[in-house]
């Protein structure tokens, strides 16, 4: 798909963007039925069933070449090594939380993540928050203090995913090869060292996917689809959308999350939590707000 010709929003990058989301909001209900089978074990799954999907999107577009380049550079691949590395913490954490019931940690993670990425602007790159982002990054600070105050409890999820995923979207910059070309290359370093696991798994007679039931098995294979179609279709979303919109739309699958976690899986939304989620939800207003300003200010070129 080319790029927009102008700074506008186009129909299909709203369209990619909006279901790409709502495949991470609705993620949390596929990872709990398999909050049975180890973390590490799921994790290994979604990297091995990711390569066929990830491969056969990248034979359909055409695009193997920057993949074979990228193959042959010790920089590229050093780079993507890194960022792989990351997304595999990301996962571990993202789908060992979901199993201990720990969603609503997850939601305030990727809620959290924005304001992380600023900061990291600031502290790496030298770029300036604005007055309004600084605020809205003070009232995220003060949330998670709240929690760790209140519940008397480190929220080892929420900052671990929060960490995990900023790193990874900071260095996936870096990156010189387009998303899918470089969502591709990661899970193929990944590959080896969750065939390796999954073979530990399967000596030892506790592989789900060989002893365990019918539906165990066709939901392992289904964490490739899962886990790579929703980071392809947001790759394709982003094109077609302006920058404010890729930071307002990024709320959907939180917020889903978060309905999820306190209405589906009944998790318990005490009294910190009801002083830290308006806060941060006031902290993403602040910014969303800021950042729909800049937007204006300084139009993307065409």
């Amino acid at each position: 798909m080319a790029a927009p010709r102008s700074n506008e929003d186009t129909s299909a990058g709203i369209g990619f963007a909006v279901m790409a989301y709502f495949f991470w909001g609705f993620l949390p209900l596929y990872m709990k039925a398999l909050a049975h089978v180890p973390p590490l074990e799921v994790v290994a799954h979604r990297v091995l069933w990711s390569v066929p999907v990830a491969g056969a999107i990248l034979l359909a577009t055409g695009r193997t070449g920057d993949l074979a380049m990228a193959l042959r550079s010790p920089r590229t691949l050093a780079m993507a090594a890194l960022t792989a590395a990351l997304i595999s913490v990301n996962w571990g954490v993202y789908v060992w939380a979901i199993g201990a019931g720990l969603a609503l940690d997850v939601a305030l993670g990727y809620y959290i993540n924005p304001l992380f990425s600023v900061f990291l602007g600031a502290t790496l790159l030298g770029e300036r928050p604005s007055p309004a982002q600084m605020v809205a990054i003070a009232l995220a600070v003060i949330a998670v203090a709240i929690l760790v105050f209140e519940s008397g409890r480190v929220p080892i999820a929420t900052i671990a995913i929060t960490l995990s995923w900023g790193a990874y979207a900071f260095f996936k910059k870096w990156l010189p090869v387009g998303p899918n070309q470089g969502f591709l290359l990661e899970v193929l370093i990944l590959t080896p060292f969750a065939l390796a696991l999954l073979a530990v798994i399967a000596l030892a007679g506790e592989s789900h996917f060989f002893t365990g039931s019918a539906a165990d098995g066709w939901l392992l294979v289904g964490t490739g689809a899962v886990t790579a179609v929703p980071l392809i279709l947001f790759a394709y979303g982003a094109k077609g959308l302006k920058l404010s919109t890729i930071g307002i739309l990024q709320y959907i699958a939180p917020t889903m999350i978060f309905l999820t976690a306190v209405f589906v899986f009944g998790e318990t939304f005490g009294r910190a939590e009801r002083i830290a989620f308006p806060l941060i939800w006031a902290a993403l207003v602040v910014y969303s707000i800021s950042l729909l300003h800049r937007s204006r200010a300084h139009p993307r070129r065409p």
